[in-house]
């Protein structure tokens, strides 16, 4: 398979903010790799035996529940212990493993920040394909400037897949995914946005790029908690005007 290229990512604090609960929590991070760009249609094809229309290109269409299993089966490739297991439609993290996965929200926002602290971490027309390119389907990766973390494209060309769950308590099994498309205005296109989907859900305009890192612990790492998620799906608390809960 051709190679993922990751950089190393130091650790950090990132503030995340939970606008349905109306809570900012600082989050401190270890060490983590980050793929340098989104997984390409090239890497996806190889894996999965398939052509790749456009290797260079974002690989798109891609669900969540996919991402997921091509981390797996980049693992095993590589002979690294898989970060997850699968019970039917449950998803399970070893957050021990060192295998391939998803990056936590936390990490992606502290990654694409790069210690910047604004909405962007250069002028947008520099570092982002959006709306404002006219183009129709993602272009190549690599082909703006990159963070001061060496990462291409984390904001603008796609929107990339985290692990975390969005608002369980409205949404359920959705899950995150930032960074904004090649189709957004620039207020989309912010380090701090949040969007999501359900697992299986696919977009034209929705990849992922692949995380490295074990941490010590079970069921809690780099600012997710299994436990924080079942806390956030309790509908409970302030609602915000216009507000349902899940049914």
């Amino acid at each position: 398979m051709t190679d993922i290229e990751l950089a190393r990512i130091p650790g950090g604090t990132v503030t995340l903010h939970d606008a349905r609960r109306k809570v900012r929590r600082d989050v401190e991070l270890e060490p983590f790799e980050l793929g340098v760009y989104a997984v390409t249609q090239e890497q996806l094809a190889e894996l999965l035996g398939e052509a790749a229309r456009r290797p260079r290109r974002p690989a798109v269409d891609v669900s969540w529940q996919r991402a997921i299993r091509f981390c797996n089966a980049a693992s095993e490739w590589e002979g690294l212990d898989p970060a997850y297991a699968f019970d039917g439609e449950d998803v399970t993290w070893h957050v021990d493993a060192d295998g391939y996965r998803l990056p936590t929200e936390a990490e992606w926002e502290h990654a694409c920040r790069a210690g910047s602290t604004g909405p962007h971490y250069g002028p947008l027309a520099e570092v982002a394909w959006t709306s404002t390119d006219g183009l129709t389907e993602p272009a190549e990766v690599g082909g703006r400037l990159p963070n001061l973390n060496g990462l291409f494209d984390t904001l603008g060309n796609v929107w990339e897949w985290c692990w975390d769950l969005l608002d369980p308590a409205r949404y359920a099994d959705y899950r995150v995914f930032r960074g904004g498309g090649f189709a957004d205005d620039a207020w989309s296109v912010r380090a701090s946005t949040r969007r999501g989907g359900p697992p299986r859900s696919h977009h034209d305009d929705v990849g992922f790029r692949v995380a490295r890192g074990g941490f010590d612990g079970e069921g809690a790492a780099q600012g997710w908690s299994a436990r924080v998620d079942a806390e956030r799906a309790d509908p409970d608390g302030p609602l915000p005007l216009g507000w349902t809960p899940l049914r």
